[in-house]
């Protein structure tokens, strides 16, 4: 092991209970062991998860947030003894790696519940909200400590919990504790003053206009939190482990409004002021450790940090917080390891929070520990999979509902959370397979099927593997992609799969009895229809290296489009987005950690956004639009980017040979890795 890792594997204490190392797996949407929205129940393939994780020594895992009463059904999570019998009888497998394990509980999300055209449906309409209420009660599991916006449909507003329903809510989290005391669990982590969840609109003010004794002064607002606490202890006793899950820092500005990093602004949230009163005052009530990071759903970038975001990027005010606590403080948000280590052996924090490289790679502590770093599988921070909950302008959470019910899946690793569906199945016939195409769906392909016992033989037209992927990861913020890239080639390499670079195939027949995966991508889709198409340059020319002026038009204001005028202005570009729809990436998938964050920094920056705006014309200086009302619109610039799509390129003959990835049909990362990974299974 490189010595700068050593300080992430040296024990510590949550009082009385000793970690073997300071790295814990934060609690994931999706890894529950007891289930996510659906009714609960001990989740078999969640237990799988966490303990492999275990088995590849993370010291602390915590399962996925539980809510203490059902998201569907609405049963008291402590009612359902079955479930807690199953855990204990599946614990000692657990504690046999010396790993510990905390259930992180939660009383729900409040306005932050991700909602959509259904839920919408059941809150403005009564009677309908009233038939679906003993399947999904949207007004209760909605409802906030004052009537404030949804996050993700401000039209609908929650309704206030009662003084009865948050009495009923403490005397859950205690009697479930205790339940988990009794199983076998190591401690609990309350889900409470944190990401502006239900509990923590309790503690905001400008989110809690209660005139009761929740509501109003600073220690009527944190009372929620206090009681449950306190409950905890006086049912499970002192030396029970009770951690908070914290945010130090709202970084909010108003409902629906984040503040990106650099930004200037007034806080809308927590404060830092707020926050070095509340950590004590919350040591004071009984909470043992802190597991900290900043940010509410209204600036979700800074608990689900995309690709923008700087690493580390939450360090900043975890350190500064745990000089006003003698508890622990684990600091979590796009953490490297290695700075991570560098702090905690300068005794600046207690432990490091990495959660999603948990579900890229499960053996990267190993790695470590094995002086393998290169060959950690990297987390490039897309949330294509595991958290993917997403929307735009007059739309609520725009999911499908089969996603809402799997988080916590990865886009480059499809075994994660479904390790029965995606596991490496040795074939009893080994064959000679041609893949024709070296982008990541050819190169997963090649894996899969090596790892399966036959053997690969990669065609790449190019001089070099990684096919779109090379311009997709050019921007400047996107190292973590540069880093997967070269490690699929390194892959290439170590497994000794036959690559033929500058090798085109274009006849299939040639591989006569042999099976051929074709894996050939997809082409731009050109605005032929423009008059003037021609003087624009093509996303990937750009990302390739195609030079510009100083003044961009960005045609298409989708993830692609986003991305690349954000690049422009990083490089000290003027971009000018011109998008037909009503918001910028208004596409399924895109996680809104990822959106918020380009309209947001967009509008700090003012950069140019037309809206509902479509392209007429290209001219030599100009580009000519037709806005919404019809009225057609100049707009000066120097070059003109063409970011309207792709389209699937397969070979013009196929015939029995598989379709992989974008040459099938168009999609993203996800699809493409989890497609190829499909296609090499079933050979």
């Amino acid at each position: 092991m490189n010595e700068k890792y050593s300080a992430l594997f040296t024990p510590w204490k949550i009082g009385n209970v000793e970690i073997k190392n300071r790295i814990v797996q934060p609690s994931m949407g999706g890894t529950s062991l007891f289930g996510w929205l659906e009714p609960c129940h001990f989740d078999k393939e969640a237990a799988y998860h966490i303990l492999n994780r275990a088995q590849n020594n993370v010291g602390l895992v915590l399962p996925g947030m539980q809510c203490v009463r059902d998201t569907m059904g609405g049963r008291w999570l402590y009612q359902n003894k079955k479930m807690f019998k199953d855990l204990a009888e599946w614990l000692p497998e657990f504690h046999k790696t010396g790993s510990k394990l905390f259930v992180q509980l939660s009383a729900g999300m409040g306005r932050s519940m991700a909602i959509n055209e259904i839920m919408v449906k059941m809150l403005q309409n009564k009677a309908f909200g009233a038939l679906g209420k003993p399947f999904l009660n949207v007004d209760y599991i909605t409802a906030s400590a004052s009537a404030t916006p949804n996050r993700w449909y401000p039209e609908c507003k929650s309704r206030p919990l009662t003084v009865e329903e948050i009495h009923e809510m403490v005397d859950a989290f205690a009697k479930t504790a205790k339940l988990l005391q009794d199983a076998g669990v190591d401690g609990v982590e309350i889900h409470a003053v944190h990401e502006g969840y239900l509990l923590d609109q309790f503690t905001l003010a400008n989110m809690n206009y209660r005139t009761d004794q929740y509501g109003g002064s600073f220690e009527n607002r944190y009372r929620f939190a206090v009681e449950i606490v306190q409950a905890i202890k006086s049912v499970c006793g002192k030396d029970f482990p009770v951690a908070l899950r914290y945010s130090v820092v709202s970084k909010t500005k108003g409902f629906g409004q984040g503040a990106v990093p650099g930004e200037e602004f007034t806080e809308f949230g927590r404060d830092m002021a707020e926050s070095e009163k509340a950590i004590k005052y919350l040591e004071e009530a009984g909470y043992d450790m802190f597991d900290c990071d900043n940010g509410t759903y209204d600036a979700w970038y800074w608990a689900h940090p995309p690709v923008y975001m700087p690493e580390n990027c939450n360090l900043a005010e975890v350190e500064h917080i745990k000089n006003f606590t003698t508890k622990p403080v684990v600091c979590a948000g796009k953490m490297d390891p290695a700075k991570a280590a560098e702090e905690i052996a300068a005794g600046r924090l207690d432990a490091v929070g990495i959660a999603r490289q948990n579900l890229v790679d499960p053996e990267w502590v190993n790695k470590i520990l094995e002086d393998r770093v290169e060959d950690i599988k990297p987390c490039i921070n897309c949330h294509n999979a595991c958290f993917s909950f997403n929307k735009s302008k007059s739309t609520p959470n725009m999911q499908p509902m089969d996603d809402s019910l799997h988080l916590a899946r990865c886009a480059l690793t499809p075994s994660t959370m479904q390790h029965n569906k995606y596991k490496i199945v040795p074939t009893k016939k080994p064959k000679k397979v041609a893949i024709i195409g070296g982008g990541i769906g050819g190169m997963e392909c090649a894996l899969v099927l090596k790892k399966r016992g036959h053997k690969p033989v990669l065609h790449e037209k190019t001089g070099e593997l990684g096919g779109a992927f090379i311009a997709a990861s050019a921007e400047s913020y996107k190292g973590k992609l540069r880093d997967l890239l070269a490690w699929y080639r390194r892959q290439m390499t170590e497994l000794g799969i036959e690559v033929h670079l500058n090798d085109e195939v274009t006849d299939l027949s040639v591989f006569r009895g042999s099976p051929v995966i074709v894996a050939t991508g997809a082409v731009p889709r050109l605005l032929r229809r423009v008059p003037g198409y021609e003087k624009m340059i093509e996303a990937c020319q750009y990302l390739r290296g195609a030079a510009t002026g100083e003044t961009v038009a960005v045609i298409g204001g989708g993830l692609t489009g986003s991305e690349i005028a954000y690049e422009l202005a990083l490089q000290g570009k003027k971009p000018v987005i011109v998008e037909m729809k009503d918001d910028l990436v208004s596409q399924k998938g895109v996680c809104l950690a990822n959106s918020s964050y380009l309209r947001e920094w967009f509008a700090l920056h003012k950069v140019p956004v037309y809206l509902e705006t479509t392209l007429k014309e290209v001219r030599d200086g100009v580009i000519v639009c037709t806005a919404k009302d019809g009225k057609e619109l100049e707009i000066p610039c120097d070059s003109v980017i063409s970011c309207a799509g792709y389209i699937s390129a397969p070979l013009p003959e196929t015939g029995r040979a598989k379709l992989v990835g974008d040459c099938r049909r168009v999609g993203n990362l996800r699809s493409v890795v989890w497609d190829a990974y499909e296609a090499a299974m079933k050979i």
